[in-house]
């Protein structure tokens, strides 16, 4: 039998609803981000704790409170003089449909076929947003086990490609995203630094590949996806990267191969980039690093309509007398042309920039994407926003008129066989590409508004939110959110989001660690999370045979051990 923990006695569906707890509940057992359910007369409401507060039948209480050792007064006003009020969030229903029975308690739903995260369960029941709100006097209870099945769906699930993201906070229930719809959009991994947001997106990538549900371009900053990476804790260790736990399923692609062979990583693949495919707007990304002025990518302009792809060789190549010949010819500017030429002479630090290339290395990105291998690209030493940024535009712009191709070629012949294969972009510091004066001329920004058109979309790392684009944090589908304390990046996590205000307690109330708020076209409500253990349980639940490094010893012991069964 299910014990209520209190009753609605106001409220709104704008402003939630007002629930007073009953005596014997502890007003200190509520915690903000906590599921609940109301059971209405028709409908079962599934809501989000927003807020909890004290209250008084009486001002002369707080005016004359009891003495702290008179247990026995504060025992008589518990529950009539003295109370607890939350305050709830509705955002789901479960209700009957017009032409069927009275709705069954919850605890005689039993039909397993109802968890899921279809928002019709079966032929009688339906699972809803909110239109309404539940009467006066309705009971409150804790969400069982069920009701989260009934809206989260399970893991096994053999209709829907589920993947367990984390459990409640106070129970041991998965809650699982749905990836199919996830890969739809473009989707965010928010936080201030130090709350985990790497740990998350290697959870969500594991699970992408996992469930084969798209393929992934991640282009890793800090060089902590593709093998290894350390944890965090007083401790040192390090934790599995994909390719460990995928090893024929992921590639690794190094801008930096010196610092990937010091840090051990198997079979890692050298990328290098050219000079004459450097394009004016993968400059304009970089314009602020490079303190490259509109009037020097103007006079970049006349350059390359010149000279074609190869204007940064012919140009850093020019002297003086060059550059003042040229500006004659062509009207352009000596003093403009001077500062471009000098200030692209920092492009030569970058060790993956090459005069000319003997391959085209992102063509074989194309094809191992094509070939359904994930791709993890390492930055190494070349990890400072310029390279990270020019490099990233460079590589995406490719791939996204690759797939604009490969994806007109699909619409003209309708063939199965021609569809791409749906692919999520992993950048960090994406406030860097989708900041909003620069966001309209990026590949980024395109990205992110064409949403699942051309069968590309975005997973965004960042800390700062706020410096994303409001259009661009419009479209973002889902928004897995960890601890936030600034204003403004709460402000922009709930940019486009019906009932915002209300979620915002909850996610200033998160704690530091491996708590999330996950809101959006994933789910089918708002829920806050402990996240998943990224840990040896996980390695074993999630990934392939574990690439385990073997000894001498051992390798010449299971070869010794081969040849006597062949002489067996």
């Amino acid at each position: 039998m299910e014990k209520a923990l209190g009753t609605v006695i106001q409220g709104s569906l704008s402003q939630g609803l007002e629930v007073r707890l009953n005596p014997d509940i502890s007003v200190e057992d509520m915690r903000v981000g906590k599921f609940l359910v109301v059971q209405g007369v028709r409908s079962r409401f599934f809501c989000l704790l927003t807020d909890v507060c004290l209250g008084t039948s009486n001002p002369r209480i707080t005016a004359n409170p009891p003495n702290p050792n008179d247990t026995l007064l504060q025992q008589i006003l518990a529950g009539s003089g003295t109370y607890g009020t939350i305050e709830l969030s509705p955002m789901l229903m479960l209700t009957q449909r017009e032409d069927t029975t009275e709705l069954p308690p919850s605890k005689t739903v039993n039909d397993t076929s109802l968890a899921s995260f279809t928002p019709q369960t079966n032929s009688n029941l339906q699972l809803l947003p909110v239109k309404t709100i539940p009467s006066h006097f309705s009971q409150v209870y804790d969400a069982s086990e069920q009701d989260f099945r009934l809206v989260f769906g399970w893991e096994d699930d053999p209709i829907h490609c589920n993947f367990a993201i984390g459990q409640p906070l106070d129970m041991d229930v998965p809650v699982c995203l749905d990836l199919e719809r996830f890969v739809e959009r473009s989707n965010g991994v928010f936080g201030k630094s130090g709350t985990g947001k790497s740990f998350l997106t290697r959870l969500l990538i594991s699970g992408i590949i996992r469930k084969q549900a798209a393929v992934n371009l991640m282009f890793d900053m800090h060089s902590e996806y593709g093998w290894e990476a350390i944890n965090e804790g007083k401790q040192f260790s390090t934790v599995k990267g994909l390719r460990q736990l995928f090893p024929g399923q992921v590639e690794i692609y190094t801008l930096d191969p010196d610092s990937t062979r010091r840090r051990g990583v198997k079979d890692a693949q050298e990328l290098f980039l050219s000079l004459d495919q450097i394009e004016i707007e993968d400059l304009r990304l970089v314009s602020y690093e490079l303190g490259l002025s509109e009037a020097s990518l103007d006079n970049a302009n006349i350059l390359q309509a010149e000279f074609g792809q190869s204007w940064i060789s012919q140009l850093l190549n020019m002297t003086n007398e060059d550059i003042q010949i040229f500006c004659d010819q062509k009207q352009g500017h000596k003093g403009s042309i001077m500062a471009l030429q000098r200030k692209l002479t920092r492009l030569s630090n970058l060790k993956y920039l090459k005069s000319v290339c003997p391959h085209n290395y992102i063509k074989r990105i194309l094809e191992s994407i094509d070939a359904g291998k994930h791709v993890v690209i390492e930055f190494g030493s070349q990890s400072n926003l310029l390279s990270y940024m020019l490099a990233t535009n460079m590589i995406t712009r490719r791939i996204h008129k690759a797939y604009v191709e490969k994806a007109e070629k699909f619409l003209q012949s309708k063939k199965i066989t021609d569809r791409p294969r749906q692919l999520v972009i992993t950048i960090e510091e994406a406030h860097r590409f989708l900041d909003p004066s620069v966001v309209h001329q990026t590949i980024f920004g395109t990205i992110a508004r064409e949403m699942r058109k051309y069968f590309v979309t975005l997973l965004i790392v960042d800390q700062r939110p706020s410096g994303i684009d409001h259009e661009v944090m419009s479209q973002i589908g889902t928004r897995i959110t960890c601890l936030l304390n600034d204003d403004k990046d709460i402000d922009a996590i709930f940019t486009g989001v019906s009932g915002g205000q209300n979620l915002r307690s909850v996610l200033a109330k998160l704690d530091s660690k491996q708590q999330a708020l996950i809101l959006g076209h994933a789910v089918p409500m708002p829920v806050v999370v402990r996240t998943r253990p990224y840990d040896q349980k996980f390695y074993t639940e999630i990934g392939e045979t574990i690439w385990q490094e073997l000894s001498d010893e051992q390798v010449f012991a299971a070869a010794q051990n081969a040849l006597n069964d062949l002489e067996f």
